[in-house]
């Protein structure tokens, strides 16, 4: 059974929209775990628009499973992790006025400083993590970095399986191959296979079907299902899901 992850940085957001205390991310966490979740993640952001340092301190205290931290590779942020010790940390590329992450990092440009990040992780005890599109040449490059585990951004996947707007089925068929083919490419490297960005409970069970895929991080879509019917009900759901059964 592939790992699920779940992000619970919107819980932040909903959070943050008043500057309270509540819904509780400890509480979150939690109940995620309770309903089969197999790891919490956050991403710590420069701008701290939702997650905030005492949350990351917090639930390294109160999460048992799997800690993944999302952060940009600044010196801050590596300071931070190796304060923390999250089990993951997963470098991705942020800029300020994105809504979201918008796509992979640039290891091939980067590489030097990405090194660097992993190689300081690496001596931390902390698995590093590169989040990239599914393009070979940041594949080769993110096994030369010494990263342990890399996760395939999959969001033109999502885009082209969004029903508001969907894709013709060549174009879908063809990103997943490009998916699959980056995967096999990553495995052959020795490199663990994650993978995220926009999947929902409709078409999550296709990125599920990649070999050697092992891990999903999955947010937004578990956290707008939970407003609706509870958050146990939507993780349990999105589980449910990922196994291929239908998720409602």
């Amino acid at each position: 059974m592939i790992r699920l992850n779940v992000n619970i940085d919107h819980i932040a957001t909903v959070r943050q929209a008043r500057r309270t205390f509540e819904p509780s991310l400890a509480a979150a966490a939690s109940i995620a775990d309770l309903a089969g979740a197999d790891g919490i993640t956050v991403h710590l952001r420069t701008d701290r628009r939702h997650i905030q340092d005492e949350d990351l301190r917090l639930l390294r205290s109160v999460v048992r499973t799997h800690l993944n931290l999302e952060m940009a590779s600044t010196e801050e942020m590596l300071r931070i992790a190796c304060e923390v010790k999250p089990n993951t940390v997963t470098l991705v590329p942020e800029r300020p006025d994105e809504i979201t992450t918008e796509g992979g990092l640039d290891i091939v440009a980067n590489e030097k400083q990405l090194t660097h990040a992993a190689s300081v992780l690496r001596d931390a005890g902390i698995i590093t993590s590169m989040f990239l599109d599914p393009v070979p040449a940041q594949i080769e490059a993110a096994a030369r970095t010494g990263a342990r585990q890399i996760e395939i951004c999959t969001s033109r996947y999502s885009d082209l399986t969004d029903p508001t707007r969907p894709g013709g089925s060549d174009e879908v068929k063809t990103e997943v191959d490009r998916i699959s083919q980056c995967a096999r490419m990553g495995a052959h490297h020795g490199l663990q296979i994650a993978a995220g960005h926009g999947l929902t409970y409709r078409n999550v069970s296709i990125i599920c079907g990649i070999k050697p895929m092992e891990e999903l991080n999955i947010g937004h879509n578990i956290v707008a299902r939970a407003v609706l019917v509870g958050l146990e009900r939507a993780v349990r759901e999105m589980i449910t899901a990922m196994a291929g059964r239908p998720d409602r």
